[in-house]
């Protein structure tokens, strides 16, 4: 009688096994029909989503609405854009303990564009501002950070905003745009970008400059420097004042194009900025109407001292002068000449260094001109007491500028004793103190006569051989006018 019953079990447990597999199945079937429910319901949204995005973008950057609605919502839109966008201190005062590195604290909130061995510069609009443009508010040449600057769509920027056309150059120079030394590191980057820019030779000339010194506008820039852009870029420099171009002070200024510099010749190799000193060389001697060929006679030697009056001159000029001028007579076809910076324009600087193998002066800014003479000419450099110790780096910016532009620093004499007017300059302070580097930085100049002609002598004699071999092996060529561009 216990068999119909062990069969009714088996039934049963059969029946449960059956309905256990039903159920999972049903549940497997339910799932994938869930999941299927959610990726059609996901693609009509992203479906949906692309087809307003689509409209959106075309009624934003073409105007064609097809409705009032569209029109509405366009211009909603682009005045939220235009409430949106923001404005900050061009000089970051966070950063006013370190304001040359990295972002530095001039437009800190954006980063450079670098490609290895070229300058760092920002460039608007382009693809890392998202295609937004450069704005500037603000005219202030007392405080940097009452200036502010802010990047805007092109189709919906700041109300009552002025769009400046063609393509502006915003310099940041840490010094001044008067010394030449100072002035010609902040612009260099500039004829670099246009050379990298230019391959074809097309037109990139600025339309304008914006000046900037710790954020502050600055609307003039010295003659001798401005005299060297307008020989590189081939038309005077309109420098920016922003004075009647925009309806009130608050209102915003946006350029069409711009390109921005501050961290002057950073970043650049060697190679590139020989290339930059290359090209100005050129254009300077073009623009002063200065022959592009070699001198008729290769022996001849141009031995140029050129002066200063005040701080860090010599304490007598004649007595230098007439020593050189003795140790210039023992090497044939060697010719001196005295000449004084501040005597000369733009163009009398590059005539003279068109003829000058040797350059002959004291620390200082005229030495810029080094890059006017040919390459491979020779400088001689002259600081006075206390430089050494206490002046820094600063004071080797004239061996770099002859490496970057092809000369050779033919060595520095240094006075230890000081030449300001008849005894030595004394500082209070112990002579390591950094305080007395207030004493020595402006004094002048004494000299040692037997030292100074046998170093004259020496370099003369450099030269004349140097220029034997260039003859000899003809590497010397004659210059294209061209610039090459």
């Amino acid at each position: 009688m216990a068999k119909p019953y062990s069969e009714l079990g088996k039934r049963s447990r059969k029946i449960s096994s059956i309905a256990s597999l039903c159920s999972a199945k049903l549940f497997i079937l339910l799932a994938v029909f869930a999941i299927l429910f959610v990726v059609l319901l996901h693609i009509q949204i992203i479906a949906s989503t692309f087809d307003f995005t689509h409209q959106w973008r075309k009624a934003l950057f073409t105007g064609n609405c097809t409705n009032g609605d569209q029109e509405l919502e366009y211009s909603s839109v682009a005045s939220k854009l235009q409430e949106s966008v923001t404005f900050l201190p061009l000089k970051d005062l966070r950063y006013s303990s370190k304001p040359l590195q990295g972002h530095t604290w001039f437009m800190s909130s954006m980063q450079d564009t670098h490609e290895e061995g070229q300058v760092k510069y920002q460039e608007y609009p382009s693809k890392a501002s998202k295609g937004r443009v450069l704005c500037i508010k603000g005219n202030d040449t007392h405080d940097g950070s009452w200036n502010s600057y802010a990047l805007a769509w092109p189709h919906a920027l700041p109300r009552n905003a002025t769009l400046m056309k063609g393509i502006t150059f915003v310099s940041y120079n840490h010094y001044n745009y008067d010394n030449i030394w100072h002035g010609l590191s902040a612009v260099v980057p500039f004829v670099a970008w246009r050379l990298r820019n230019n391959n074809n030779c097309s037109s990139s000339s600025p339309a304008r400059w914006v000046l900037y010194h710790w954020g502050e506008l600055r609307t003039t820039m010295g003659p001798w420097l401005s005299s060297l852009m307008a020989a590189a870029f081939g038309e005077p420099l309109n420098i920016e004042k922003f004075d009647g171009r925009v309806s009130s002070p608050a209102a915003a200024v946006c350029f069409e194009r711009a390109v921005v510099m501050r961290h002057n010749e950073g970043g650049m190799s060697r190679e590139r900025r020989l290339e930059v000193y290359d090209f100005l060389r050129c254009k300077a001697r073009i623009f002063c109407h200065v022959s592009m060929e070699r001198r008729r006679r290769d022996d001849e030697i141009g031995m140029t001292m050129l002066m200063r009056n005040g701080a860090r001159s010599f304490k007598n000029q004649t007595a230098v002068a007439g020593i050189f001028r003795e140790a210039c007579r023992k090497v044939e076809g060697c010719r001196l000449t005295v000449a004084y910076a501040g005597e000369l324009d733009f163009c009398g600087q590059v005539k003279l260094m068109k003829s000058t193998d040797v350059l002959v002066s004291p620390h200082g800014a005229q030495l810029t001109n080094m890059f006017l003479m040919d390459r491979n000419s020779t400088v001689m450099e002259f600081f006075p007491k206390g430089w050494l110790k206490l002046a820094g780096v600063g004071q080797y910016v004239y061996h770099w500028i002859a490496s970057w532009s092809g000369m050779n620093h033919g060595g520095a004499w240094r006075d230890d004793t000081g030449g300001d007017g008849d005894g030595d300059v004394v500082c209070p302070f112990d002579e390591n103190d950094r305080r007395c580097m207030s004493v020595y930085k402006n004094a002048r100049i004494g000299y040692d006569e037997r030292y100074f002609s046998e170093w004259a002598e020496k370099v003369a004699r450099g030269v004349k051989l140097r220029k034997a071999e260039e003859q000899m092996l003809e590497k010397k060529t004659t210059t294209s006018s061209s610039c090459g561009c």
